[in-house]
């Protein structure tokens, strides 16, 4: 059984004990090192993997060592780009955390160097091993509600404050948008259920409220996102970016190359949080109560002129492990790949079209909601990804 040695580039703050679930769930998966910028995050590193792992400021010192054969990318989304066909060019295995990057060409580009070496790339859409999103993926390939023709999905951000508006993610030059940085999830997930890419989007949106806040941290203040039930009503927040230029609220209506029609809204000053998707099809529909822990899926099959209760209902329970027990999945499905060939539930085709699809729509939001044309991928690549990366 071959060993895998994984570095980590982003060592700690964002996503860095993700990895962790390599070596738990797997033999011969062992954590070499890490690179990060900042000294506290290296020594987060240390203090959870252990003091004999190698650290670096340097991502390319790390990608150079024979004992590191597949990486992690878990750096901001504005050096998604350069990580990852960094770590592609040196022959690495790269699980690249979502966004795939922040721009179309520089999806393109990711894709074109991963092509190019033969190295395998491997995205970090966690949200395909949802057990909620699973159950719902299953119900909709076994036919339950016929053929789907119209999906939305209400996402309902309540930490939002705490985690978009207070670090980089709060300006337009490390995310392009909210709707794309944090809607890259659930444009996804409904491209997969309505097994169909977005051709054209509509887009609206606004900053409505942050940008009111008048509590700002210095500008070269770096600061810890914590999240706390306390920092509410959302205008009494503290320590805000001092530039704020992303939309807090933000929608999208898209239309599918397979003709099934979708819309997505995010807000990110909402009480409570979780997402909603219902999917409607020729013969019912269904919906998701809650997405993770104790959560249920409805099922609605047969006729009736007011709300009703539904025909099933799949009764979901907690599972071990972050983000709903899907980071567990979702490494081991890397690993998988990586070693055996298993073909994952995630997909960098996917993944670059819930990003053009997310870019187009805050292109629209931005230019008086007109309609926007998400262009399509070149037919060599969709085929070499579609075929394992062979």
């Amino acid at each position: 059984m071959k060993e895998i040695g994984i570095g980590l580039i982003g060592a700690w703050g964002l996503r860095g004990e993700l990895a962790a679930y390599g070596p738990q769930n797997r033999e011969g998966v062992k954590i070499v090192g890490a690179a990060d910028i900042y000294d506290a995050s290296l020594e987060a590193f240390l203090e959870h993997y252990g003091q004999d792992c190698y650290t670096t400021k340097d991502y390319r010192e790390l990608l150079s060592r024979k004992d590191v054969n597949a990486v992690f990318i878990l750096s901001p989304d504005f050096m998604h780009e350069e990580h990852a066909i960094a770590a592609l060019a040196a022959g690495k295995s790269v699980y690249l955390e979502k966004p795939l990057a922040t721009t179309i060409e520089g999806c393109e580009r990711i894709l074109n160097a991963a092509y190019k070496t033969g190295s395998k790339l491997y995205l970090g859409h966690n949200m395909r091993y949802f057990p909620a999103i699973l159950k719902m993926k299953e119900l909709i390939d076994a036919g339950t509600i016929g053929e789907v023709q119209a999906i939305w999905c209400r996402h309902f951000v309540s930490y939002g404050g705490d985690a978009y508006f207070k670090d980089w993610h709060s300006e337009r030059a490390n995310t392009t948008g909210l709707l794309l940085q944090k809607g890259a999830h659930d444009i996804d997930v409904i491209h997969w259920l309505a097994g169909g890419y977005s051709r054209q989007v509509v887009g609206m949106g606004k900053l409505s409220v942050y940008n009111r806040c008048k509590d700002t941290r210095p500008e070269d203040h770096i600061t810890k996102v914590t999240f706390s039930d306390e920092n509410w009503p959302p205008l009494s927040q503290k320590g805000m970016s001092p530039k704020i230029d992303v939309e807090d609220h933000s929608m999208v209506m898209m239309t599918l190359n397979n003709g099934v029609q979708a819309s997505y809204t995010q807000c990110h000053y909402t009480p409570d949080g979780f997402r909603n998707y219902t999917v409607i099809g020729t013969e019912g529909r269904l919906e998701n109560i809650g997405d993770h822990g104790n959560c249920t899926i409805e099922v609605h099959t047969t006729r009736q002129f007011t709300k009703k209760d539904p025909d099933q209902i799949h009764q979901l329970f907690p599972v071990e492990g972050s983000h709903g027990g899907a980071d567990p999945e979702i490494v081991k499905g890397f690993i998988d790949f990586i070693r055996d060939g298993v073909k994952p539930n995630t997909n960098p085709i996917a993944a670059r079209e819930a990003v053009a699809a997310g870019v187009a729509a805050t292109e629209s939001l931005r230019e008086n909601c007109s309609a926007k044309i998400v262009p399509e991928l070149d037919p060599k690549l969709i085929s070499y990804f579609e075929n394992g990366q062979k």
